[in-house]
């Protein structure tokens, strides 16, 4: 419920006190003034009484809701001892979404994390890395991801590209990649699987990733309005493709659909900008049995990205602009290369969502009717008007 605890015992050591701030979180008396407590509560105004309610719920809800969760925060407070070169920072430990989900080794600046941006009066870089995944050999020059690595490079925004090659044969010679004006990097995986599609490479140096299938279809302006878009809400996942869940009161089961409708609670990660952070947080947070049941299935990582980040943030993806077609495979869903004509692919999602919910616990998903389009988008203006003239004609 909330409730904002009122303590009155002077020496007393609250849990965690090493690295909580409780006066964020209740009010601390003096037990020598007993008779002045009741006028010291009523003074407290209405906006910090919910400023005090909502850490309460935040501490509870962090550290000590579950056993597991006590345990947890005390091995972490206790290596942040050990290695105090890389220890979480106060702010760290006391700001959503906590010191669980901040892990010290990818950094102990808070710069460096999605969440923080606005309390330290900071912004994302104004670049990006576009990663594509590669799963087909490049046998004809007009294949989607030739065509999609040039709308890449043309975008402003574009500090290089990479390509995630997890094709069983070798990477073609750089003869045969397009000239950019930006840099094209081609990483060969090691294990081909598609949970290596989140692993968080050295090379990715910007805040934002922009993720996509090696079949998307972006133009530079949708590119460029996405990451405009991502760059004001950049602890969420922003993108194109829009999924939901729902739960089947039948199957006593939760359900995932692709049908059009005015709410979603996903946005696939095959045309998404996400922080960098997460593909370390993907990698080194989530149990090895996810990601091996990922890899095995080859299919549901989107979606436990999309788990992963609305469990941490406690928010929903943001949806650009309507766009009914966003794979060239999926205008011909005949194609033996797509996998959106395998009719155990569906299923698959389906049984991954509720394996997903089983390991944190509760459904981190959260529906959302919001999306975000450019100024103008449909009006009935001069074209000369908008900034973004080409999305509409997609």
């Amino acid at each position: 419920a909330a409730c904002i605890p009122v303590l009155l015992s002077n020496g007393w050591e609250l849990p965690f006190s090493e690295v909580i701030d409780w006066s964020k979180a209740a009010i601390i008396g003096d037990e020598r003034l007993l008779l002045q407590i009741p006028s010291i509560t009523r003074s407290v105004d209405a906006d910090r009484i919910l400023a005090l309610r909502q850490q309460t719920q935040f501490l509870w809800d962090s550290y000590f809701s579950s056993v597991a969760k006590i345990v947890l925060t005390t091995l972490e407070i206790i290596q942040d001892r050990v290695h105090t070169h890389i220890s979480r920072s106060r702010l760290m430990w006391n700001s959503l979404p906590g010191g669980l989900y901040t892990l010290p080794h990818f950094s102990s600046d808070p710069t460096h994390f999605p969440f923080y941006y606005g309390v330290l009066g900071k912004t994302p870089q104004q670049e990006f890395t576009a990663v594509i995944q590669a799963v087909t050999p490049l046998q004809s020059p007009l294949q989607p991801i030739l065509k999609l690595i040039i709308a890449m490079a043309k975008s402003k925004f574009c500090a290089q590209i990479i390509v995630l090659w997890n094709c069983d044969k070798p990477s073609p010679p750089r003869s045969k990649w397009p000239s950019t004006t930006v840099p094209l990097t081609v990483i060969e995986g090691e294990r081909k699987t598609m949970s290596g599609r989140f692993f968080p490479h050295d090379v990715i140096r910007t805040d934002a990733v922009l993720s996509l299938d090696e079949d998307s279809v972006l133009s530079t302006n949708e590119v460029d309005f996405a990451f405009i878009v991502w760059h004001s809400f950049p602890e969420r996942i922003v993108g194109y493709p829009a999924r939901s869940h729902y739960w089947d009161g039948g199957k006593a089961r939760w359900g995932y659909t692709s049908k059009w409708t005015n709410e979603y609670s996903m946005v696939l990660t095959g045309a998404a900008f996400y922080h960098r952070y997460y593909n370390y947080l993907y990698t080194h947070y989530l149990p090895t049995r996810l990601l091996s049941m990922v890899d095995q299935l080859a299919n549901c990582e989107d979606i436990l990205m999309n788990f992963l980040v609305s469990a941490v943030t406690k928010l929903p993806p943001i949806k650009v602009t309507q766009k009914k077609q966003y794979k060239e495979t999926m205008m011909q869903q005949g194609s033996k290369s797509s996998r959106w004509a395998d009719p155990d692919h569906f299923a698959q999602r389906q049984s991954c969502m509720n394996s997903f919910t089983s390991w944190f616990g509760f459904m981190p998903l959260l529906h959302s009717q919001l999306r975000l389009d450019p100024v103008l988008f449909k009006d009935q203006v001069s074209i000369l008007r908008k900034k973004y003239r080409d999305i509409e004609r997609l």
